[in-house]
């Protein structure tokens, strides 16, 4: 095995390793507590939450930051426990740290599991929000979870993302630079230059 070819395959090994981590950052790991976009009504009973902003951002989802706030915004919530469906479930969301109310919709069951809420201007200015989900038991019990989400930072892709995207544009253009002789051939001429001046 020459040289090159342990390079190739080390980094392709590394790009590998990277994109397996990443791919698992959402959630994925049984047991453990790593989807951040999720409440817990009851110890181990859960609600997971997916904000979108279709007009602005149609291809992303969002969890704890919205990048806009005046553009539709639709909030997903999905049971992660099949007996909610039989329960009626409140939803608020609050300005904070006013608690003004920007967001209501009264307790009612929801037998698909899934539930999206629709603001269809999105939430009134940039700032820290408070999403309400009150559970009503049969006994006349709420039982009461809160998750905050900022919104207007006006940025789709965190730094994180914008890294990956880098890293796998360097590779592929590392690819090409092997495999393709009239491109090396360019770009060995550019880093000469360089070089001499």
């Amino acid at each position: 095995m020459n040289t090159k070819s342990i390079l190739r395959k080390s980094f392709i090994a590394l790009l590998g390793m990277l994109f397996s981590a990443s791919l698992l950052a959402h959630g994925g790991a049984a047991g453990t507590d790593t989807d951040q976009c999720k409440f817990e009504l009851e110890p181990e009973h859960w609600i997971h939450y997916t904000a979108y902003q279709p007009n602005a951002y149609p291809a992303e989802d969002f969890c704890a930051n919205l990048p806009n706030t005046d553009t539709l915004t639709l909030l997903v919530f999905d049971y992660q426990d099949v007996r909610y469906r039989s329960r009626a479930v409140e939803f608020e969301i609050t300005k904070e740290p006013e608690g003004t109310r920007v967001f209501f919709q009264a307790a009612k069951k929801h037998k698909t599991g899934s539930v999206q809420l629709k603001l269809p201007n999105g939430v009134p200015e940039a700032g820290k929000y408070l999403i309400h989900i009150t559970l009503l038991q049969g006994n006349g019990e709420r039982l009461d979870a809160h998750m905050g989400f900022t919104a207007g930072s006006g940025q789709s892709s965190s730094m994180k993302d914008l890294f990956m995207y880098s890293l796998f544009l360097f590779a592929g253009l590392y690819v090409l630079y092997l495999s393709h002789a009239g491109f090396k051939k360019k770009v060995d001429e550019i880093l000469a230059n360089i070089k001499k001046a």
